[in-house]
């Protein structure tokens, strides 16, 4: 349920408000324990996404380091080996 979370912080090109929005929504999920509230909790729920989303955004730009910014497609294509490692797929 939370494979959308991912490390956002010191990547170049920087963290999307998507991808920021998109692991708010999944960690509001897995917290909730569903994937879609009811109609009765709607509000409370995008609220909650709401205000983890704000709180993201404000930690991704307060964080510094003084490492050099990961590339994007390079971690993606390590996750990749990673994962063909794991479960043997190519």
């Amino acid at each position: 349920m939370c494979r959308n979370i991912r490390p956002l912080h010191n990547f170049e090109p920087p963290a999307t408000s998507a991808e920021v929005q998109a692991a708010a929504l999944q960690y509001v999920r897995k917290i909730a324990g569903t994937a879609a509230p009811s109609q009765a909790n709607r509000a409370a729920f995008d609220e909650a996404v709401a205000a983890v989303a704000a709180a993201t955004a404000h930690l991704l730009d307060h964080l510094t380091t003084s490492a050099p910014p990961k590339n994007r497609d390079v971690e993606a294509a390590k996750a990749r080996a990673r994962s063909a490692a794991r479960f043997g797929t190519a």
